[in-house]
């Protein structure tokens, strides 16, 4: 299948080496652009046209490309038009929060195969990469995929990643932390790994609310507040590969106590901790509300999407609860707007299900503490598919390492 004289280490030299790859080019293309004419890859990797015919001869015989019609003609024959198969070339894209995972199993167009899998797992889960492998094993058996069809396995998840050496250093036993190691012993298998807030920037880049947007910032909004950056069409990762830990800036002089060990961050005053702690405080101090109303013996019950459905329901004290955190954050991104003028600010995460409930107050504190001249062509959005866009931004990670150019 895919090239395996070098996925396997086998060393390539003269022309065996260049039509790797020229080969990996052709993929890589087909992949960013779902259907290109011999003509166009020609050009594009620098080959007569009968050599192009010649290499993707050679990949529709390994079955990784088909032919998918034809393409409009400029005066001469119709161009025959070229594909990636979906049934040749698998990724495994696995994204974590503070309590449980996601699996998903995606094709070369970037579609599941298979319904998302919840996975009850952490990062601290000593046996993390075990379950991993064995729920994306049965996803495979259940969908009658081979395991030799499953080229790379990437994870997004919460903490201080060092993307290229695949570290997450907010792990707490040290011996754990290399998790690409991990996940490449286990896994066999191509593997990437970035933090969960800058993989849902990058899906909402490539598939999302951010398309089209060269300078963009996304907020994924749930128990803590990460923020993913695109700068000048790139995905920003940071000297060290930490930029975006917007949850732990500091917010409050003398506030509550993080889970990072240092007092007043943005995460202990906006994020859905915050919010179901409050709402719980108010209806066990008998707040009028429809909260109070219904879970006044079970607080321990109140989801954030109770507080959003009753805000909605026209419900005092959830509008104001949701207020309040949206006016602390929207001070929060005042400082980001004005030092990155972004063209857009995309939010995503639980919170974010509130739509004008924390929109508006957003805005408000972005009107009271940015300069217009600066905020004023800032648009602000909620993601469409945020609880996707994680395993999304992996999925294209995952194809665009596997496709990648090979110029070592």
């Amino acid at each position: 299948m895919i090239l395996l004289e070098n996925i396997k280490g086998q060393k390539l030299t003269g022309n065996a080496l260049k039509n790797y790859r020229r080969k990996k080019k052709i993929l890589s293309l087909l992949y960013q652009n779902d259907t290109l004419s011999a003509t166009f890859l020609s050009k594009q990797i620098g080959v007569s046209l009968p050599t192009a015919i010649s290499l993707l001869k050679e990949l529709g015989n390994s079955k990784l490309v088909e032919v998918r019609g034809s393409g409009e003609s400029k005066g001469g024959r119709r161009p025959t038009l070229f594909g990636l198969k979906r049934d040749s070339i698998f990724v495994i894209s696995c994204e974590l929060g503070r309590f449980r995972g996601k699996i998903g199993v995606y094709n070369t167009h970037n579609e599941l195969v298979a319904p998302v899998t919840i996975v009850q797992t952490s990062i601290d889960d000593d046996n993390l990469v075990d379950k991993l492998y064995a729920e994306s094993r049965q996803i495979l058996t259940d969908n009658f995929i081979d395991y030799s069809s499953v080229f790379a396995v990437g994870i997004a998840m919460p903490g201080l990643i060092d993307s290229k050496q695949g570290v997450n250093y907010t792990i707490k036993k040290e011996e754990y932390r290399n998790i690409a190691e991990r996940l490449s012993s286990k896994f066999d298998k191509i593997v990437y790994v970035n933090n969960d807030a800058r993989m849902e920037a990058y899906g909402e880049f490539i598939f999302g609310e951010a398309k089209g947007y060269k300078n963009a910032m996304i907020i994924n909004w749930n128990w803590g507040v990460g923020l993913g950056m695109v700068l000048n069409g790139n995905l920003y990762n940071g000297g060290s590969g930490f930029a975006g830990e917007l949850s732990h800036i500091k917010f409050v002089e003398d506030g509550d106590l993080c889970i990072c060990g240092k007092r007043g961050c943005l995460e202990t005053e906006i994020s859905a901790y915050v919010l179901i702690n409050r709402a719980r405080e108010a209806v066990e101090n008998n707040r009028i509300s429809q909260l109070t109303e219904k879970f006044k013996n079970h607080t321990e019950d109140i989801t954030v999407r109770d507080i959003i459905s009753a805000a909605k329901l026209g419900d005092e004290l959830s509008i104001s609860l949701l207020n309040n955190v949206g006016q602390a954050l929207g001070k929060a991104l005042s400082d980001t707007i004005q030092l990155l003028n972004p063209d857009v600010i995309v939010l995503g995460g639980l919170v974010s299900e509130a739509n004008q409930y924390v929109l508006n107050p957003i805005q408000q504190s972005i009107n009271q503490y940015c300069l217009e001249q600066i905020s004023g062509n800032t648009k602000i959005v909620i993601s469409n598919n945020w609880r996707h866009s994680g395993l999304l931004g992996i999925t294209a990670k995952l194809f665009q390492k596997l496709f990648s150019d090979m110029n070592k």
